[in-house]
């Protein structure tokens, strides 16, 4: 069975919750623009855990079937981008998130409650 758009954001933010992801938000943007569907946004406290959000996303949708077209920060751990054609996955540290503001810059997208996401587990 294929995954929808919706699927593989909430198979993200799942993934980002259960390696403690912080501030976890998604927009979806499918209506204002063609990048994507949906952007995820999480923040890490270190490189180290940045990175193994980005680990846990990538073998939780992996095993799905779901493969990223590119990824792109990975040695820097500070900000990777995960992109998933329908869904884009951005993890920051928090300097780096405050930085580029991509909730305000995309403020016209529509906020998705993850909290009934996040609950499940």
């Amino acid at each position: 069975m294929e995954l929808t758009p919706k699927d593989i954001m909430n198979e993200a933010v799942l993934a980002l919750d259960s390696k403690k992801g912080q501030d976890i938000r998604v927009i979806k943007i499918e209506n204002i623009s063609v990048l994507c569907d949906y952007f995820v946004i999480c923040t890490g406290t270190s490189t180290t855990q940045i990175k193994s959000l980005s680990d846990e996303v990538e073998v939780r949708l992996l095993d799905k079937g779901i493969s990223a077209l590119r990824n792109e920060g990975y040695s820097s751990g500070s900000w990777i981008v995960m992109d998933y054609a329908s869904v884009i996955v951005h993890l920051f540290s928090g300097d780096m998130r405050e930085f580029y503001k991509l909730e305000k810059l995309w403020a016209d997208g529509e906020d998705v409650d993850v909290s009934a996401i996040i609950s499940e587990n």
